[in-house]
């Protein structure tokens, strides 16, 4: 592995764990105090993150006993300088308390680390779907 890749897979290893155990704190620490967030769900756009760890409670406090299971698929990554940018589709399963599956979606993320005093943080994120031209509705299922 390259270090673009290194630095980007341990970052989704890290929002995948976190989701999973609701730990909104885990979830946060690699964000920068100042990122941008244009996440899909709600608000147009997020900054600072004090608005990214009230996300991140509404969405884990809103799951009750389900979980979230997260999967990444089409991950890439490169490096320049101190920034290292990636992408992936991502995928998000709804699981019961017996860990049967219940429901999932999909979107595609995209992350911008910066290196600052010598921990990769990231500045930026995006999350989006493709919207249906006709209907204008959001393309939540990955085609096959």
């Amino acid at each position: 592995m390259n270090l673009a890749n290194d630095v980007f897979r341990q970052f989704l290893d890290g929002y995948r764990d976190a989701a999973l155990a609701k730990d909104v704190e885990a979830f946060v620490a690699p964000y920068a105090d100042d990122v941008h967030v244009f996440d899909m769900w709600n608000d147009w756009s997020m900054q600072g993150l004090a608005s990214w760890r009230r996300m991140a409670q509404t969405w884990f406090g809103s799951l009750g006993d389900e979980r979230v299971q997260v999967e990444f698929d089409d991950v890439a990554s490169f490096v320049a300088d101190d920034m290292v940018c990636g992408h992936a589709t991502v995928t998000y399963t709804a699981l019961a308390i017996d860990g049967s599956k219940l429901r999932s979606l999909s979107n595609r993320m995209t992350a911008v680390l910066q290196r600052r005093d010598g921990v990769w943080r990231v500045v930026h994120e995006h999350t989006s779907a493709p919207i249906e031209h006709t209907s204008l509705k959001a393309i939540l299922q990955r085609p096959a």
